[in-house]
């Protein structure tokens, strides 16, 4: 668990947090249990050996970067994997969306809504509807550059 401390006598960071209150709870506020799962227990974060594609995007409204390496095999995705530097949706939406596109064609890969994504994660706030855009951005490039 991460906490923030706080020399005595500082005020809080914001209303409502006090000298001491852990992170943690500011973030299960925040989030849903959901998407705070993803983060923490990332599935299929890493690399793929011998990827038949790779990519890597940036936000370049806040800096969150979304790398995403592929194997594809039948027409199928046999694996697919993340890396991701940024905010904590942003790490969530990687995870999900490796799970989420996991066995599909790349058809049925093209074919991932946002409103799926963000349904995966159980919600996000207004303000981190980027991390999902991100996730599908990366996604369509990575798909493009796979030789069909």
């Amino acid at each position: 668990m991460t906490s923030f401390t706080y020399s005595t006598g500082s005020m809080p960071s914001r209303p409502g947090r006090w000298p001491g209150e852990p992170q943690e709870l500011e973030l299960k506020g925040m989030y849903s249990a959901r998407l705070l799962d993803y983060f923490q227990h990332p599935r299929n974060a890493g690399e793929v050996a011998n990827a038949d594609a790779a990519v890597e995007v940036e936000n370049p409204g806040c800096g969150d970067i979304l790398r995403l390496t592929i194997k594809v095999e039948g027409g199928r995705i046999a694996e697919i994997r993340f890396r991701a530097k940024g905010c904590v949706p942003a790490m969530a939406c990687g995870s999900a969306l490796t799970e989420l596109v996991k066995g599909k064609t790349l058809a049925e890969a093209r074919g991932l809504r946002r409103q799926e994504l963000v349904r995966a994660v159980e919600g996000l706030p207004e303000a981190s509807s980027h991390a999902s855009q991100l996730a599908l951005d990366a996604l369509g490039v990575l798909l493009k550059k796979i030789k069909t």
